[in-house]
């Protein structure tokens, strides 16, 4: 495996190659489903290639940028047995610099659910992200469904921008316990984690009215606060997939979002229906 931290070096490697290439954005401290993307990117590409960069310009002044989990030796040694080829390990000078030109998130899409209480969160993350996507020129990359309104927003971006590049959706990963796998889950106690496994289990309620014929969105989600009390909601939705409202669920183009506070850790799952 190959470690590279400056940008025009790994662009300087990959022009060289010639050969198809899957990307596996990530902030590091590696989980199964960081593995499950990179195992998507092996499949279906030549060359793999992973970065590890905790994005400051994502977090805002209250934020957990400096307590955000790090695991570099640890991540390192995951990528080399997962078969990774090169391994883009920058630093924050390597990416950002001086009066930055920057990607803005859309005005309504990315200011709903988590942009509304993160404001400027979003164009952080597409600004990121299409700097990555320039540096490695991917064939495919890859993003895990459980950040969903991050994967809409990056798709839209390279829709709408016209990037040669395949933004592939991969499946949420869960815990023995059904918690979806973040790299925030280490920040919870053992009571708080027994306090997060509502989340999911407001999701299975969803699942479980909707099975029987249930189809009303309102209903849903006051059955969905029903089970997630008394935990800091921060919000209940569900969408369409271009992330607009509907007042009934529409099977094979529906989101239901949830996102909570258990102690101080944010948490986000959702399910795609």
């Amino acid at each position: 495996m190959k470690i590279i931290s400056d940008p025009f070096e790994l662009k300087k490697y990959l022009q060289k190659i010639h050969k198809s290439v899957g990307f596996v954005p990530t902030m590091g401290a590696l989980h199964e489903g960081h593995i499950e993307l990179i195992k998507n990117a092996k499949k279906e590409n030549e060359i793999v290639v992973v970065s590890i960069f905790v994005n400051p310009t994502q977090f805002l002044a209250d934020e957990d940028l400096d307590k955000y989990p790090r695991k570099d030796e640890a991540d390192k040694k995951i990528c080399q047995l997962c078969g990774v080829d090169v391994l883009f390990f920058p630093k924050a000078d390597d990416i950002y610099s001086y009066d930055e030109v920057k990607v803005c998130a859309p005005d309504v899409r990315g200011y709903i659910l988590e942009g509304a209480t993160r404001p400027g969160h979003f164009s952080g993350v597409l600004t990121v992200v299409m700097k990555l996507l320039n540096i490695v020129s991917a064939d495919k990359a890859y993003f895990g469904k459980k950040d969903a309104q991050q994967l809409h927003l990056i798709s839209l971006m390279v829709k709408q921008f016209f990037m040669n590049v395949s933004i592939v959706p991969v499946d949420i990963v869960r815990d023995s316990d059904g918690l979806a796998l973040s790299s925030r889950n280490v920040y919870l106690s053992e009571k708080e984690r027994q306090e997060a496994l509502k989340i999911p289990k407001s999701l299975y309620t969803a699942s479980q009215l909707i099975g029987k014929n249930i189809l009303k969105t309102q209903e849903i989600k006051k059955a969905m606060f029903e089970v997630l009390a008394p935990l800091s909601i921060e919000y209940i939705e569900i969408l369409n997939r271009n992330f607009e409202m509907i007042e009934e669920i529409e099977l094979g183009n529906t989101i239901i979002l949830v996102e909570a506070l258990v102690g101080k850790t944010r948490l986000l799952d959702n399910i795609w229906l």
